[in-house]
């Protein structure tokens, strides 16, 4: 009888034990916090893109020495008109909106040594970029400066306008720790696998209007702790100088899982500000996909600094970045 009864509350254990370990599991399955985990391993596996090789970055003088070369493809993701006033030669008007379609459907990438993407500035083109890159089509660059930097007609309501010092004596110099650990954003696509679910989330944000990722200069400067900032560029240039409160996240370092990615914050708005707002697109579109609330600063810290950008050789934007080189109406 006793030797029956320890039996039953083994199998009473056993069966507890055992229901236990499939809650667990069901649980861990659903949790949305698995997915960001999931496409985070994914990413850092195949290729980790934003910790290796962003930006991708080509220049005008590139683009013009390959003009008759059909291995070379621009996309103008810039509106009609302004694309009817003036685009580099061959290059094709798309809405960015469109540009994964275009990739899957209209073209083989593969065909292509290059494929530029090019908007007014370099910044909405880099925020694309990078969502194709991360889907996979590792040749594709966009165009630094944008068309500003094809011809002087492009540049003056655009970089030459938005190069600016208005900012210079009110930046910080002493150094922001990073914080520790924080909660990590939540996903739930439903998918079970990180290449499924960086699919899902990329085909949405192609939804997005990049304009919605924009933050102004001044709105930054009136209130710098409405956001957390991070100053995305490397330790010489964030000690000269930057935004109150920001901290500085090393360019293709501080964003991988074993180093700083989780200690941005899922509570308040992540800026991210570089040199050009180009480097800090390609992190946008890259946070924007994990789930964070995040923004780039508009121009960088041209916006602000230009001339001491321009004083130390650090991007900044002068009339020597126009090429002058022909359009086509």
């Amino acid at each position: 009888m006793k030797k029956t009864v320890k039996i039953i509350v083994l199998f009473f254990m056993v069966s507890a034990l055992f229901s236990s370990y499939q809650t667990t599991a069901q649980n861990s399955a659903n949790d949305p916090k698995s997915e960001v985990e999931l496409l985070v391993q994914y990413l850092e596996t195949n290729g980790d893109f934003i910790n290796t090789k962003a930006p991708a970055i080509i220049l005008a003088d590139e683009i013009k020495e390959n003009l008759k070369n059909k291995k070379y493809l621009v996309l103008d993701i810039r509106s009609e008109s302004w694309f009817e006033y003036g685009h580099i030669k061959n290059a094709k008007n798309i809405k960015a909106e469109e540009l994964l379609n275009y990739f899957k459907t209209n073209i083989n990438p593969e065909n292509f040594d290059k494929i530029t993407i090019v908007c007014y500035s370099g910044q909405s083109a880099a925020y694309f970029t990078s969502l194709l890159r991360l889907y996979g089509y590792d040749n594709v660059f966009n165009l630094k400066w944008g068309m500003s930097s094809w011809d002087e007609e492009f540049a003056t309501n655009i970089w030459l306008k938005n190069s600016k010092n208005t900012h210079v004596t009110g930046l910080e110099t002493t150094s922001n720790a990073i914080p520790e650990t924080v909660e990590i954003p939540l996903l739930n696509t439903g998918k079970t696998t990180g290449e499924e679910i960086l699919k899902e989330r990329i085909t949405k944000a192609f939804t997005k209007p990049y304009r919605t990722f924009i933050v102004k200069t001044d709105s930054v400067f009136s209130n710098p702790s409405k956001f957390y900032i991070v100053n995305y560029v490397n330790k010489e240039k964030y000690n000269l100088g930057h935004i109150q409160g920001a901290v500085n996240y090393q360019p293709n370092i501080s964003l991988s899982s074993t180093e700083s990615l989780y200690t941005l914050p899922t509570n308040k708005k992540i800026l991210v500000s570089c040199d050009t707002g180009q480097s800090a697109a390609y992190v946008v579109a890259y946070l924007n996909i994990l789930g964070y609330n995040v923004a780039n600063l508009a121009y960088g810290a041209n916006g602000y600094m230009n001339s001491t950008l321009v004083e130390k050789g650090w991007n900044g934007f002068t009339n020597k970045e126009i090429k002058s080189y022909p359009i086509v109406e």
